[in-house]
């Protein structure tokens, strides 16, 4: 169920956004909210990738059906397998 997920580098995070969304609609309705709350593009492209990432940490399942455990698991990964900092 844990599929492999690419490294974060906020270097290589495409300009537009629509390669991150790819067709998903729920991707693409985070999109809408995101812009009509004026956010930089930065952190659009920000929040999207880590949404993405978190839905296929998951094998696409739909955060709706995810709770709690899922999040910890995925945050979990993220400092053990990833090092990422409790920060970010």
């Amino acid at each position: 169920m844990h599929s492999a997920i690419p490294p974060c580098d906020a270097a290589h995070i495409p300009v537009d956004t629509d390669r991150i969304v790819r067709g998903s609609k729920l991707l693409g309705e985070m999109r809408d909210i995101i812009r009509r709350k004026h956010y930089s593009i930065r952190t659009e492209q920000a929040y999207l990738d880590w949404a993405r990432r978190y839905i296929l940490f998951h094998g696409k399942t739909h955060p709706n059906e995810m709770g709690e455990a899922e999040i910890a698991a995925f945050l979990n990964h993220l400092a053990v397998a990833r090092n990422v900092a409790a920060s970010t």
